[in-house]
């Protein structure tokens, strides 16, 4: 258990032995399914703990050069990468480096192809099955128009020569039904390809490490495939189930203000700090509190930029807050440090590590942070 009042604030930090709990449900499901669970670093970068989860998944997912560097450097198993388009000034590192490349369209794959096949990459090319059980479009790759994958009727398979696997993505914080769903769809629309490919990368999107999550009927799902094509490789990308609920974002209370209701001003923003709970959007739970009526006392809480919609949202508490109260965001370890910006110049959280019942600063971000990213 995190000791809270050791941390600085604002800080993320990461609770290792949960991270660990998740890392061996991740293999539980790599042993009985027979599949490769690889991090998607697009979700979870903290880089780190990847020595520690080296140990246990087969390598990472990258979507760009800088995510291919990291995973080679940091992570140093295999190197998957997929990503809408490659730059022709970038292909050439990113190959040296990946063991596994996705292509986005057939277009991208003739150019690259060649450099490709030299370089020994098993190329992929990303199916859209056109279905999805995902619910908000922005996190849909399958919503119609889609940029992510190619369907059935732009596919060209007189182009497949030296494509080893078939990689789709259509999930979203979805149990092992909605893979099911999907994987029914693809089988329909590209199944006649599938027997002449070494893998099948069924994307990212799997909530494993979830409490309700069905990880035996994942595991069947997966021993079904593997029986009706033998000698495929699976491969699992999740990134958020990586991270689920392994850590937290230490804030404080810098003041109280009154309109109406009480508005506490944090040390964080949300905007820039925790940017998924305005995109998504969703309320983050925060620890100790409750929705409004449930305790007695109420309170907004808000961010500390400019943006009059920097707002986390309304909680009840069973003590009055106060200047200097510590404010804990639950679960805010996966798709936060990669997706956090420095708007308006408010402190950048640190990022720190729970282990062994101590407190391990890991990363502090100051002025130069902050003026390093401009010009």
């Amino acid at each position: 258990m995190i000791n809270y009042s050791v941390v600085p604030s604002p800080c993320y930090v990461l609770e290792e032995s949960r991270l660990i709990y998740n890392l061996e449900i991740l293999n539980k499901v790599q042993k009985e399914g027979g599949a490769k669970v690889i991090c998607a670093l697009k979700g979870f970068s903290f880089w780190k703990t990847f020595p520690l989860i080296s140990q246990y998944l087969s390598g990472a997912t990258a979507s760009s050069l800088n995510e291919t560097l990291l995973a080679s450097q940091k992570m140093k198993k295999e190197v998957h990468v997929c990503a809408p388009a490659y730059k022709a000034s970038e292909i050439g590192q990113i190959l040296s480096r990946a063991s596994h490349i996705t292509f986005n369209s057939f277009s991208q794959w003739e150019l690259f192809k060649k450099e490709t096949l030299s370089k020994k990459v098993s190329a992929g090319i990303r199916i859209n099955p056109e279905f999805s059980t995902v619910d908000v479009d922005l996190y849909n790759p399958a919503s119609r128009y889609s940029r992510l994958g190619i369907t059935i009727k732009e596919f060209k398979p007189e182009l497949l020569d030296g494509i080893e696997g078939l990689h789709f993505h259509a999930l979203c914080e979805q149990n092992a039904d909605a893979l099911e769903a999907v994987l029914e769809r693809v089988e329909a629309n590209f199944g006649k390809w599938i027997p002449r490919m070494k893998w099948m990368n069924f994307g990212g999107g799997h909530h494993i490490t979830r409490a309700d999550y069905d990880v035996q009927k994942l595991i069947g799902i997966l021993n079904k495939f593997h029986k009706k094509y033998p000698g495929i490789e699976i491969i699992l990308e999740p990134g958020e189930a990586i991270g689920w609920q392994t850590g937290e974002l230490v804030s404080t209370v810098l003041d109280i203000v009154r309109n109406e209701i009480n508005i506490a001003v944090l040390d964080v923003s949300i905007a820039a700090h925790m940017p998924d709970c305005l995109e998504m959007p969703y309320r983050p739970m925060v620890i100790g509190s409750d929705m409004l009526g449930i305790k007695k006392y109420a309170y907004r809480l808000a961010g500390n930029s400019c943006l009059a919609g920097d707002i986390a949202g309304d909680y009840s508490f069973d003590k009055p807050l106060k200047i200097g109260s510590k404010i804990i965001f639950a679960d805010m370890i996966h798709y936060t440090m990669v997706k956090t910006t420095f708007f308006n110049g408010v402190k950048h959280p640190s990022i720190g590590i729970w282990k062994g019942g101590k407190f391990s600063l890991v990363r502090e971000f100051g002025y130069e942070s902050f003026r390093d990213k401009l010009s």
